[in-house]
């Protein structure tokens, strides 16, 4: 099982969750751009209106990414969510990772909506993004899961998340294989440092969406992880990796 969860394979679900995240910024900010959603009919006789997408390649330190990115119809609006061409930045995905990590306060989403933003375009636009891009992180993190999984792997990943003081956090991941065969993304938030209560509180998490049955467990050794999952997982097996 724990082939199944080598570097790559890991690397290409978090690739297409961030292809999925930066895809729904540049849709936010193109609505934030015109000043309306999509369909709306306050968009009617604006003189402005979307115009389709076009695709670009973005290297990531997940390997790249192919996103859509939104067009108006007069070429006015010039995205501000990606990198200049040529050129790669850690900055964007740092700044998804913490967007969309578990147990994020609407106030910090907005405070990071800023970073990105502020220098670019009003405050009402700023604002717009933000309540754009919140639903969207609390409903990742609320979505039902199915009831049953035949692995789930568990493990905390340090990256440098705080580029003003270049300390590391640690990235707490769990990622699943159903008994089709299909892996994604359970969930994932942001601490400090690895330890076991936030390991259980994401346990605990997955339960009440919904998962109930895992046959088998792998991550490594943190201390009390046995502990915890016999808590929340009574008859899952429990393998170190």
């Amino acid at each position: 099982a724990q082939a199944l969860f080598n570097p790559d394979k890991i690397n290409d679900l978090l690739r297409k969750e961030l292809q999925q995240a930066v895809n729904n910024l540049l849709e936010a900010e193109l609505t934030a751009f015109l000043g309306y959603d999509p369909y709306a009919r306050n968009g009617w006789n604006t003189g402005n209106s979307r115009n389709g997408a076009y695709f670009r390649k973005v290297d990531t330190q997940f390997g790249p990414i192919e996103v859509q990115v939104p067009r108006d119809r007069n070429g006015q609006f010039h995205q501000h969510t990606l990198p200049d061409y040529k050129q790669h930045s850690d900055i964007l995905e740092s700044m998804i990772i913490k967007l969309y990590s578990k147990g994020v306060t609407t106030r910090e989403i907005a405070d990071l909506i800023e970073k990105m933003y502020g220098s670019h375009y009003s405050p009402a636009q700023v604002s717009n993004i933000s309540k754009q891009m919140i639903p969207k992180v609390e409903a990742y993190h609320k979505r039902k899961l199915s009831d049953k999984f035949f692995c789930v792997y568990l493990d905390a990943t340090y990256l440098p998340l705080r580029r003003e003081t270049f300390e590391r956090e640690a990235v707490y991941i769990a990622i699943g294989i159903k008994p089709n065969g299909h892996k994604e993304v359970i969930d994932y938030c942001i601490a400090p440092s690895e330890n076991i209560e936030v390991w259980t509180d994401m346990l605990q998490n997955m339960k009440s969406r919904g998962l109930k049955q895992v046959e088998l467990f792998l991550s490594d050794g943190v201390v009390g992880m046995k502990t915890a999952l016999a808590r929340t997982y009574p008859k899952a097996h429990f393998q170190r990796c």
